[in-house]
């Protein structure tokens, strides 16, 4: 009974401790809530009062900005009226230069019109002083023009004269030692020797039996060599010796190395030679590659297309007057490049103008036309320089437009004038002095002419009374031109003119 007693109390007490706390919680709450409840309305009323703040700061910057633009927009007012001011008063200016322009350009039309008409009336008056004048000289203008003339030109010319002679000595005699000069120089510095060739090639051979088997059975062996290389094999009485005859001195080459394999193979007949003849176009082939590689390293140019140098090759088997064309065209190089050294030219274009300014001539026999014109298109195919490509065609004009082609010129006249370096025949040696004296015996007033030292002088003599002094000037000057235009030659020719005047008489 007492333990049932006792947990009665136990629950009893602690229903009324639960209670007392609950009581005691709730006073707790009700004082937190007072204490939130004032936080709270105390941040509100300090929103407020921030707010209010807030909305009056607007305000005023709204105000200000207000005031700020209504300040702007008349500054911008004032100065769009300024401008509009500045902009009247020049279109005012400008309408009153106009109008002075306008003034000025209407005097200046009226001065012209009176300058026109004072020129009008003074042409009268000179008109009419004129006819007065050649009424009192009775003479007309033209004929007092004409006397006054032939007056002055008799006093003056003997003058003139003297005057001509004694400056075209003076000139020539310092041109003349200033070129003697560099080109002396330039000789010295360059020596290229010349293979001097014919039209003919010898091959020796080791027996004179060896005659007849290149003539072969009723000749088909001698034949089919000439057929086929366009050489003429000629078999004479010479012992252990042909020659061969032609005018290409490649068809004479290629037929010289068939021979020389075909002697020393010892079997000679057609299907032989055919085959010994197309391996000496191979090896010709070759040859001039290398002839022309080995020339335009020798002057160290370079840029070239393979098949220019090639074509340069073929130079090597091409003569002029017994002048080998590659020699020639080496030797015309070095000189041109020193030469251009020598007066400040470009010596890049003179030395390749000098290799090349005889190119056409290794075509020539089979395209139509002059070598200058042929070696120019032909450079022009290839790409090179107009300047380059000039000093070909220009290298024989007689005023040629450029430094370079005049040095090249000059160089080639060097080369071809030299002792020993060109040779004629002796018809054609005869054949070019009888040309250069008919050249100057066309001319009138020429009483006889002579042609000295090979071709390189020729001397006028002129009749005294059809020919004066400075006539016969012009005459040297017309008769080198023509020589110039007409003929062909080496180097070049000193024409003298020669006018003598004697007076005889008798005492008796």
């Amino acid at each position: 009974m007492s333990t049932i007693y006792w947990l009665i109390a136990l629950f009893v007490t602690i229903l009324g401790g639960i209670a007392f706390g609950y009581q005691l919680r709730k006073m707790w709450a009700v004082k937190r809530k007072d204490t939130i409840e004032t936080k709270v309305e105390g941040l509100l009323n300090d929103a407020k009062a921030k707010q209010k703040e807030i909305l009056l700061e607007a305000n005023d910057k709204a105000l200000k900005i207000i005031e700020e633009g209504k300040f702007e927009e008349k500054e911008r007012q004032q100065e769009l009226i300024r401008s509009q001011k500045r902009l009247e008063s020049r279109e005012a200016l400008f309408d009153q230069k106009l109008l002075d322009l306008e003034n000025k350009k209407q005097e200046l039309l009226d001065k012209a019109e009176k300058i026109e008409g004072l020129k009008a009336e003074i042409g009268k008056i000179k008109e009419e002083q004129m006819a007065k004048l050649e009424k009192v000289a009775n003479l007309t203008k033209e004929d007092a023009k004409k006397v006054l003339i032939d007056n002055t030109e008799r006093e003056i010319k003997d003058d003139l004269v003297e005057r001509m002679k004694k400056l075209a000595n003076q000139s020539n005699l310092e041109l003349e030692r200033k070129g003697k000069e560099m080109l002396t120089l330039a000789i010295q510095r360059c020596s290229v020797s010349h293979a001097a060739e014919g039209t003919t090639t010898t091959i020796d051979l080791p027996s004179d039996e060896m005659k007849g088997r290149i003539i072969g059975r009723e000749g088909r062996n001698i034949r089919t060599i000439e057929k086929l290389t366009g050489v003429e094999i000629i078999v004479d009485d010479t012992p252990q010796a042909i020659t061969i005859s032609g005018f290409s001195p490649i068809r004479r080459h290629v037929a010289k190395k068939a021979l020389s394999k075909l002697i020393l193979d010892g079997r000679i007949h057609p299907a032989k030679i055919e085959e010994a003849i197309d391996e000496a176009k191979r090896e010709l082939a070759l040859e001039i590659k290398e002839a022309g590689e080995n020339a335009v390293y020798e002057l160290g140019i370079t840029g070239l297309d393979p098949k220019l140098i090639q074509i340069i090759g073929r130079l090597k088997y091409r003569t002029s007057y017994g002048q080998n064309i590659l020699q020639h065209s080496i030797e015309i190089a070095h000189l041109s490049a020193l030469l251009a050294q020598e007066l400040g030219a470009d010596v890049s274009i003179a030395k390749k103008g000098g290799l090349l300014h005889d190119i056409g001539k290794a075509v020539d026999h089979e395209v139509q036309g002059t070598h200058p014109e042929i070696g120019y298109d032909i450079l022009k195919k290839f790409g090179l320089p107009e300047e380059v490509a000039y000093i070909a065609r220009g290298h024989h004009d007689p005023n040629p437009k450029t430094l370079e082609a005049i040095i090249v010129q000059v160089a080639d006249a060097v080369s071809g004038a030299r002792p020993g370096a060109r040779k004629d025949s002796y018809e054609q040696y005869l054949q070019r002095l009888e040309d250069l004296e008919k050249v100057a015996t066309a001319f009138d007033g020429v009483d006889r002419c002579y042609a000295l030292q090979a071709g390189r002088e020729i001397r006028v003599f002129v009749v005294p009374e059809a020919i004066d002094d400075l006539a016969a000037m012009k005459m040297a000057q017309d008769i080198a031109r023509k020589i110039e235009a007409e003929l062909r030659y080496p180097g070049e020719i000193k024409v003298t003119i020669i006018r003598e005047t004697r007076v005889v008489e008798y005492a008796r």
